[in-house]
């Protein structure tokens, strides 16, 4: 019983680690031309940098579309380093 507590303790405690790890990672995408998102590890967005070119009326379209495939890289990019992180910290997961 006690062994398993303290492996769920241990657990709670790499978790932490890990969370505070993803934290302190910025990425910064740039996968649709013209914008850049910069987003933590813990799928915070911190910026987005959109180039003026397409602030104009007539793009309002692209815009959105072009936000919105930015914004769905960025994000599944700190979910690939989210999971290589968490299978070095946590190799029994494998």
């Amino acid at each position: 019983m006690f062994d398993k507590m303290k492996q769920l303790m241990d657990m709670q405690k790499q978790a932490g680690q890990l969370k505070k790890e993803l934290d302190a990672v910025t990425l910064e995408v740039t996968d649709v031309k013209g914008i850049k998102v910069t987003i933590t590890g813990s799928q915070e967005i911190r910026a987005i940098d959109i180039d003026e070119t397409f602030l104009v009326p007539t793009n309002k379209k692209r815009l959105e579309t072009d936000l919105m495939r930015s914004l769905n890289a960025a994000t599944k990019k700190v979910q690939q380093v989210a999971a290589q992180k968490m299978m070095a910290a946590m190799p029994g997961l494998k």
